[in-house]
């Protein structure tokens, strides 16, 4: 590859017009910001951000010097934001940016509606990370991708090779813990959602480690509680890995920084680039320019995933460089219920009989909810540690099992599907095909190409698809999907509104364990003497993390080492259930549930909603009050104690 000018981005964020100006005269290339709506830096947003007629200012500014301007449409959209996402559509086809960055497949769907031609980005929060997913964004006009923050450059080479895309990467600023996208805490707990610019940061918090078996703190004689304090993202040292690696944006994160902070930071990269572009095998890291972000830094620096698997040096563990702390930790709520009382039901038609859906791990499991009435029994995904993945035997006894009992058996497929567990996916939905289950339920585009290529079976979303609005659910009706999920995210009218205005039919998660986040990060491992080789029972075990409201979150592995942190209370609409008219299936995630709890659950909701169904009062306090002795947390409402997740109009 032969090196010029035009072969790598350097892209800076810009918050305010200063810092618009200082990242121009400092020689970014291209230059990423957000207008007072629809972008994923909601906070602050008097001093911050850019009105429509500073946008046009903006986008001429830049183009007068040769500078590319993106601008960041990249937050999930809910129903009563759809209307004026159109008219701000139409305004930025008609100010002409160099490209939008989205999230929401909403913003696909009516660019197209609306005939806008402005290239279009993925946006990182899309958790765009296996080629088949760009296979289908191609489709749509996705001209490059900014990639996931938990692959390696050596994955990012082949995904460049692979796909003919131009690659866009974090590479410098505040990075999250959590897989992109997949982080649900501050959006259940705050009613204040990181997929819609106003993440509160639970991450920051101070956490212990516990034995969740028996309370024990693991790690009561030290101060390092910042358990999941990511370090900032700093590969100044590593320019050539990334441009030989074939990254072609680098993007420093960081639209909420001052002026100095860019013009800074922008300055110092742009150096070191020119410097490997005019040079490469002379090149030599700039000390100089090392110390000037050393000495200028937030927090302390690291590569996260660039160069491998990041260990306990990865985190900040003793909080001390903490620029802002954007909460504290609270109790989790139980049934605060007094807005979801009020609501007033969806106003949908319902079948004639409703249907139940439960989430499981293994095949006891599956008998105990086929025997009790469930209509549909998913196999999950993601197991958790000690629980082993389903094997292809046991899935053709679920199967065999669900037609005992009338019950349709649905295979889950991972959240995550990176290159390893695509080839084994390719693999399976082959094999499964063969066995004839009832259905396949994807968690990512790349798994819905893959099961509509390898499968003859219809094909279901699940909820880490963020699914928030109507139109989203056009989008993926589109694509062959017969059944989207509810965001996790959504209070109850948004939910009425999506029920209302779907083309899709829609599954709501009424009960279960749910996760805040999804990290590729080993947390006990980090702090205890555990080391998969030496001691791999240690593996099995389930610890936990107790924040400084006395909360409890489950911290579970699933089979590829990845950790599920479960939020302390888990959800239970059961005293609601006549609110929810016109869902397509109501769904227990049972997947953390012993057989017995799952059998138990499964027969109180279908008698529930029978009675529901034949128009009869369907609450038994005795079941109520067994459901929230009986499981492993306590019960609560989650976002819905919310009239909505908070919007960005």
């Amino acid at each position: 590859m032969i090196l010029n000018r035009k072969s790598v981005e350097l892209l800076a964020p810009a918050g305010n017009w200063d810092a618009l100006v200082a990242a121009v005269e400092a020689g970014a290339d291209a230059v990423y910001l957000g207008g007072k709506h629809f972008n994923m830096r909601m906070h602050r947003n008097k001093e911050t951000n850019f009105d429509d007629e500073m946008l046009k200012k903006a986008i001429e500014y830049a183009h007068a010097h040769g500078v590319q301007l993106y601008i960041t449409l990249n937050n999930l959209i809910s129903v009563e934001e759809v209307e004026p996402l159109k008219r701000y559509l139409t305004y930025l086809n008609e100010i002409r940016p160099d490209a939008i960055l989205v999230q929401d497949f909403a913003v696909l769907e009516l660019t197209r509606e609306l005939g806008v031609d402005i290239p279009l980005h993925t946006s990182v929060m899309m958790n765009t990370h296996n080629e088949h997913a760009i296979k289908k964004l191609k489709e749509y006009g996705i001209t490059r991708i900014v990639v996931g923050r938990e692959m390696t450059l050596s994955e990012l080479a082949l995904f460049k090779e692979r796909t003919g895309l131009e690659i866009e990467y974090f590479m410098h600023g505040d990075m999250c813990i959590a897989e992109s996208g997949q982080c649900i805490h501050s959006g259940v707990l705050f009613g204040q959602s990181g997929n819609r610019g106003r993440c509160l940061k639970p991450c920051r918090w101070q956490y212990k480690l516990i034995d969740e078996a028996t309370g024990e703190v693991l790690d009561k004689d030290d101060q390092q509680d910042y358990k999941l304090a990511l370090k900032d993202m700093c590969m100044y040292r590593n320019i050539p890995e990334l441009i030989q690696a074939g990254v072609f944006s680098f993007k420093i994160e960081g639209r909420m920084r001052p002026a100095d902070f860019v013009r800074r930071i922008v300055a110092t990269y742009r150096k070191a680039i020119d410097a490997y572009i005019a040079d490469p095998m002379g090149y030599t890291v700039d000390e100089e320019g090392w110390k000037e972000l050393y000495e200028n830094r937030a927090r302390d620096f690291t590569t996260t995933f660039a160069l491998g698997q990041p260990d306990e040096r990865a985190i900040g563990f003793d909080g001390s460089r903490e620029p802002r702390f954007f909460s504290s930790a609270v109790e989790e709520p139980g049934f605060q219920d007094d807005i979801l009382k009020a609501e007033e039901p969806i106003r949908a038609e319902n079948p004639a009989h409703r249907t139940l859906s439960v989430q499981v791990s293994d095949l006891a499991a599956v008998r105990a909810a086929c025997e009790n009435g469930a209509d549909t029994v998913y196999l999950a995904g993601e197991v958790f540690k000690p629980k082993k993945p389903w094997t292809l035997k046991e899935i053709a006894e679920a199967i065999a099992i669900g037609r005992e009992h009338g019950t349709r058996i649905v295979i889950s497929t991972p959240r995550t599907t990176m290159r390893r567990e695509c080839g084994e996916l390719e693999q399976f939905l082959q094999a499964v095909d063969a066995l004839q289950p009832s259905g396949i339920m994807v968690s990512n585009l790349g798994s819905l190409k893959l099961a509509q290529e390898c499968t003859s079976l219809p094909v279901q979303a699940d909820f880490s698809f963020n699914l928030f609005n109507h139109m989203a659910a056009t989008f993926l009706k589109k694509n062959g999907i017969v059944m989207g999920t509810a965001s996790l995210e959504l209070a109850f009218e948004q939910v009425r509104g999506l029920v209302e205005n779907s083309p899709l039919p829609i599954e709501v998660i009424v009960h279960g364990s749910y996760e805040s986040m999804i990290c590729d990060h080993n947390f006990a491992a980090m702090q205890l003497p555990y080391n998969h080789l030496a001691n791999p029972e240690l593996v099995e075990k389930h610890y936990a993390l107790k924040d400084t409201a006395g909360e409890i979150h489950s911290l579970r592995m699933d089979q590829f080492g990845r950790n599920h942190i479960l939020f302390a209370k888990d959800l239970c609409y059961y005293p609601y259930l006549e609110k929810f008219n016109g869902v397509a299936s109501f769904r227990i995630e049972a997947k953390d549930y012993e057989p017995e709890l799952v059998g138990r659950l499964t027969a109180a909701y279908r008698k529930a909603l029978d009675k529901l169904s034949a128009g009869e009062p369907y609450l038994d306090e005795a079941d109520f009050a067994a459901m929230q002795q009986e499981g492993p947390r306590k019960l609560g409402v989650g976002v819905y104690r919310f009239r909505q997740s908070q919007n960005s109009l």
